[in-house]
């Protein structure tokens, strides 16, 4: 029995192919429309999260504070407040993985005939760590390499590129500010950061030379910036105020005075991003559904003209015995033929013009499987929900009026 309702539907949708084609366009165009933008939007959603693991995971920063001279008062890291003794003391705190202060600024780089002025930070080992930074040529620097001020620079590859060109930089000499350095490594890609900066555009040297031989410090021992990584995110909360009660402590800073430091939580930074890009990619899904929804007031409008146009068709089978559970099956099949092979089709177009996208723009997509069913079924859901009053309509049609009917 269905087998032959199955035929009987492909013949009706054959005997009008043109009005066919026209209501499952809908859907393919709806069906597409999601594909394409669950793609665009997924995509930009795991740009943003391999962008977030680049930078380290549970990161703060504390900043050293700021000055006030005649009423103008400096920014964050204009006063020398902090110091390599505050990084000994937060990372015997509970919750804290790794501390690294740090002493940074811009410098020109020489190597033969080339130069290259890029970010030069001093810091610990642990930095390395911290920021989740591997090194692909060569070796890290270590603690000996602080107590000894040595000369040694682990570059990046933007650095690497501009600076040496083609020549493997480890084991050869550059210049920072006339002092000569010995290059032990070059560091892992990272590509930019939230900012828009490039992460690999960076020379990393012990924090010891960077203030004795690169930048000079005021205040031995002064830092401009800590970087404190906590054990795990849900630690991250209990270290933020370890840390601010333990700087308020050893800074003498009585109940009322404000931080001579600032603190920046940088994860919450992230994922306030990561959370932008996934409320984009929800709305952008949620205004390609709206496509699905005209797909499917299309397939219902065509439905409902094929029973005024079958009327009496619909009387001649009633008469001869068709009951109405008949007529409505008859007329949901249809619908449900149009819903899926409009469905069909409009996966394959979506997902050919989300790779096409991907290969001519270079625009990061993501195809999820699990994406592309759900719209499918929502879609095919759409058209069968649409699909069901033209055909309640035709099986509840009085069998004498119907033969009537001109």
């Amino acid at each position: 029995m269905l087998k032959a309702m199955l035929g009987e539907a492909w013949l009706a949708m054959g005997a009008n192919r043109l009005r066919t084609a026209l209501t499952m366009l809908g859907m393919v165009i709806g069906v597409g429309a999601v594909v394409i933008m669950m793609a665009i939007g997924q995509g930009a959603q795991y740009a943003v999260q391999q962008t977030i693991s680049t930078m380290g995971s549970n990161l703060y920063i504390v900043l050293s504070g700021s000055f006030t001279t005649s009423g103008v008062r400096s920014g964050s890291a204009g006063a020398p407040s902090l110091s390599v003794s505050d990084a000994d003391a937060m990372a015997e705190l509970d919750g804290v993985r790794n501390v690294a202060a740090t002493h940074q600024g811009t410098r020109q780089l020489v190597y033969g005939s080339q130069n290259w002025s890029t970010q030069v930070v001093g810091t610990t080992p642990s930095y390395l760590d911290a920021r989740a930074w591997s090194v692909v040529n060569g070796a890290a620097f270590g603690d000996s390499d602080v107590r000894s001020a040595t000369r040694v620079a682990l570059i990046g590859k933007t650095v690497a590129q501009n600076l040496f060109g083609d020549d493997d930089p480890v084991g050869k000499t550059m210049r920072i500010q006339q002092n000569p350095f010995f290059v032990i490594g070059v560091l892992g890609s990272k590509g930019q950061n939230l900012d828009g900066r490039d992460q690999d555009d960076t020379v990393i040297i012990p924090l010891s030379t960077a203030q004795r031989k690169v930048f000079g410090t005021p205040f031995l021992g002064s830092v401009r910036m800590i970087m404190v990584q906590a054990e795990s995110a849900e630690a991250m909360a209990a270290v933020e105020r370890s840390i601010e009660s333990l700087l308020r402590q050893r800074h003498r800073l009585r109940d009322g005075m404000p931080n001579d430091f600032f603190l920046r939580n940088l994860s919450a930074a992230a994922e306030s991003e990561a959370e932008t890009t996934r409320t984009m990619s929800i709305l952008l899904g949620a205004i390609a559904s709206i496509s699905l929804l005209v797909g499917g007031i299309g397939i219902m409008n065509i439905m409902l003209v094929s029973v005024t146009e079958r009327t009496r068709e619909i009387g001649i089978r009633m008469a001869i015995g068709a009951r109405q559970k008949d007529i409505l099956t008859q007329f949901l099949l249809e619908a449900v033929m149009i819903s899926f092979a409009g469905c069909l089709l409009g996966l394959l177009l979506g997902l050919g013009i989300a790779l096409g996208i991907n290969f001519f723009t270079g625009m990061v997509v993501v195809i999820s499987g699990s994406a592309a069913l759900v719209a499918f079924a929502v879609a095919a859901t759409v058209g069968i929900f649409f699909g069901w009053y033209p055909a309640r309509k035709a099986a509840q049609l009085d069998p004498i009026e119907a033969l009537r009917y001109q």
